[in-house]
């Protein structure tokens, strides 16, 4: 999977797992497909199973005013999840579901080439740096591995549940925006 074209098509025709049979779209991924600044949730929502695009429900509006907040534009950054069809009822996705949708994810990270990736939730994050991490413990914290840079945070949707965690999330992302800016110059 050296080119977008190749992935593309690879996650349309995708049937490896059973989230296939329930999809109405295939979630990619969208953005800027050079940018710096990657962000990663674990699986699309109903919104994102009808539009074809990652983060434009509740979840996503909520992202949206954050970035821009912070003076990030969404075209600026790539935005994905960990699995590309949603998963029942909004169900975290599972093991096999997530081992399955690994390799597209590998493939756009390679095609990007982020320098920080922002892990939106205790799924991306656990699923990217490992089963030993946490959320809770690690959210806030940045975490490099190879040539990446890795910031675990809330995912958005955990937000509409508990707007305790935006003071947290906001905190996180004006970091992020910290190190973008000396990424820039």
């Amino acid at each position: 999977m050296n080119s977008w074209e190749k992935l593309e098509n690879l996650c349309l025709n995708c049937n490896k797992c059973k989230l296939s049979k329930g999809r109405n779209k295939v979630v990619i991924g969208c953005g800027n497909k050079e940018a710096k600044l990657m962000f990663i949730g674990e699986g699309p929502g109903a919104d994102e199973d009808a539009q074809g695009i990652p983060f434009v429900g509740k979840a996503g509006k909520l992202m949206n005013m954050a970035l821009e907040g912070i003076g990030i534009k969404r075209e600026e950054v790539y935005i994905t999840n960990i699995v590309k069809c949603r998963p029942p009822q909004n169900r975290n996705p599972e093991k096999e579901e997530i081992i399955s949708c690994m390799k597209y994810l590998q493939a756009q990270i390679r095609l990007v080439q982020p320098q920080v990736i922002v892990l939106l939730g205790n799924v991306a994050l656990k699923s990217i740096l490992g089963e030993e991490y946490g959320i809770t413990k690690t959210r806030g914290m940045w975490i490099e591995k190879g040539k990446i840079k890795y910031m675990p945070t809330f995912h958005p949707a955990a937000l509409l549940r508990d707007e305790t965690k935006k003071i947290l999330f906001w905190k996180d992302l004006k970091c992020v925006k910290k190190e973008m800016e000396k990424i820039q110059i």
